[in-house]
């Protein structure tokens, strides 16, 4: 099996449920003193289209295909969709009554050009890198005039 060469660390937050939400990436290239930090802010989300929209854009990041990535997420929303296999059969429905279905279309775009694992770890667990992606996504939330999240409706 091949190592991975990018380790993915990714949260999301919404203060609200909805209200204004954000996202926080942590990437490290595996065994180069590599690390990137990235996060963006939204108007009005949901917690669960943050965490999704973190993986998004973190594989969107990628520069070549077929990167070996193991992303790290405390989100169980996320991980379990696709560790046990759940956003492919949503796929086969064509999203049929799927919330976040924009998002996930796009997830399986990006993650169809590498090799993804997902590790769900427990959030707010004194993770270092779990924390940062937390406080990236809190401050992005706060910012000043934060753009509109297209996908998300009500």
């Amino acid at each position: 099996m091949q190592d991975f060469q990018v380790h993915m660390y990714t949260d999301g937050a919404a203060r609200g449920n909805p209200g204004p939400g954000g996202y926080g990436i942590v990437m490290e290239w595996v065994g180069k003193p590599y690390r990137k930090e990235f996060s963006k802010g939204y108007k009005l989300t949901t917690n669960n289209r943050m965490e999704l929209l973190a993986v998004i854009e973190g594989l969107r990041k990628l520069k070549k295909p077929g990167i070996h990535v193991k992303v790290f997420t405390d989100s169980k929303y996320v991980a379990d969709a696709v560790n046990k296999g759940w956003v492919f059969g949503w796929e086969k429905k064509s999203f049929v009554n799927r919330k976040n279905s924009d998002l996930w279309i796009a997830f399986l775009k990006e993650y169809r050009k590498h090799h993804v694992k997902f590790q769900w770890i427990k959030g707010h667990n004194d993770h270092p890198q779990n924390e940062r992606c937390d406080a990236l996504a809190v401050a992005a939330s706060k910012q000043k005039n934060l753009p509109v999240d297209a996908g998300y409706s009500s």
